[in-house]
């Protein structure tokens, strides 16, 4: 595992001189280490300091593996942590954008591999950041394999990072989730949100921010519990991953769909056919305050905020409807309270959402 690159040339004077300070990279990895072990699988092999990451894949466990890959990042929410000082949830924003697209398909997550980019290698400030991916990996039940913290002085401020990560899962030829395998007559299950997730940022900054000269440091009325802005906007992304693999075991699983940058419109029609549409009823569900503070203050019309956001759906569960309970019943019990929010109808490769919120 690397964690540290140099950006620099030395000379005529000294590394440091030049903004990169290797030493405070050292001691970031120091920080890091006891949080990253305990994400290791069985099939890891080594330990954190070597070249690259090395996995054993266990074979015998699939009879036709095929290999999953993922890459995403936690975009303009990090201008939020940055300027809120609080570095330990984004890591957690990262691993669920990626091992949630890599389930979607029906794989399981097998390890993950992250790269910061900071303008400063501030020790703390790093091990922050790798404890919440070394966090999330636990929650979603994959390695931290590998990774990569580069110190770039001059081309980011000491205060600015950025952050992405590659997954690996596998699944079965045969269980590979998607468009063949959904029918009219399929039932649509949605998982909640924790809220914005990590979708629509620059518009909820230009919105409430920008236009709305809200603070991050105020506390909203309409968003409940005495949270200020700040700690609504930084709540980590939910990890969807091992309920969804468990529900694929037991209950027939058709597609899954993760509500991210489009909405529900612009992600479930990935995952059925041009034969069918997926009606969903909006009537059947009620979206966090966060929402209709971004639409009232931003004068964001429904149409853009339901092809921006997730509206309070994370994800999207396809089952057949004989196991639309069951499926129901076993979010339940992890703790995710899951609903049918429509179904699937004959048509033409649509997505369409009907009727109205609660009030």
């Amino acid at each position: 595992m690397t964690r540290t690159s140099r950006d620099a040339t030395e000379g005529g004077g000294s590394y440091r001189a030049a903004g990169v300070d290797i030493e405070a990279g050292d001691r970031a990895v120091e920080l890091m280490r006891s949080k990253v072990k305990k994400t290791f699988r069985p099939e890891v092999v080594g330990n954190i300091g070597g070249f690259a990451g090395l996995f054993a894949f266990d074979t015998a466990k699939y009879s036709k593996p095929v290999l999953a890959s993922s890459t995403d990042g936690v975009g303009t929410k990090l201008a939020i942590a940055q300027a809120m000082d609080i570095h330990d949830t984004v890591g957690v924003d990262l691993v669920a954008m990626v091992v949630d697209d890599l389930v979607v398909c029906g794989a399981e997550p097998l390890f993950l591999q992250d790269y910061i980019a900071i303008g400063k290698v501030v020790p703390e400030k790093v091990a922050d950041i790798v404890g919440g991916i070394a966090d999330g990996c636990r929650w979603a039940g994959c390695a931290l394999l590998g990774g990569e913290t580069a110190e770039h002085p001059g081309l980011l401020s000491p205060g600015e990072y950025d952050i992405a990560a590659t997954g690996v899962g596998v699944v079965d030829a045969d269980k590979i989730l998607g468009v063949e395998r959904i029918k009219a007559g399929d039932q649509i299950i949605a998982l909640p949100s924790s809220g914005v997730h990590s979708n629509g940022y620059s518009l909820v900054r230009h919105a409430l921010l920008a236009d709305g000269k809200m603070r991050l440091d105020q506390v909203v009325a309409e968003l409940g519990n005495q949270r200020t802005l700040g700690e609504e906007l930084l709540t980590p992304t939910t990890i969807y991953a091992q309920p969804c693999l468990a529900v694929i075991e037991e209950c027939e699983v058709h597609a899954l769909a993760h509500i991210t940058g489009g909405g529900l419109p612009g992600n479930v029609v990935r995952v059925i056919g041009e034969d069918v549409d997926a009606v969903i009823d909006r009537s059947t569900w009620r979206p966090q305050p966060i929402f209709d503070l971004v639409s009232a203050i931003g004068r964001v019309t429904r149409p853009e905020m339901e092809r921006t956001f997730n509206m309070g759906v994370g994800m999207i569960v396809v089952v057949p409807p004989s196991d639309a309970d069951r499926a129901v019943a076993s979010f339940n019990a992890r703790g995710i309270s899951a609903w049918v929010a429509g179904e699937i109808v004959s048509g033409t490769g649509m997505v369409r959402l009907v009727d109205e919120h609660p009030a």
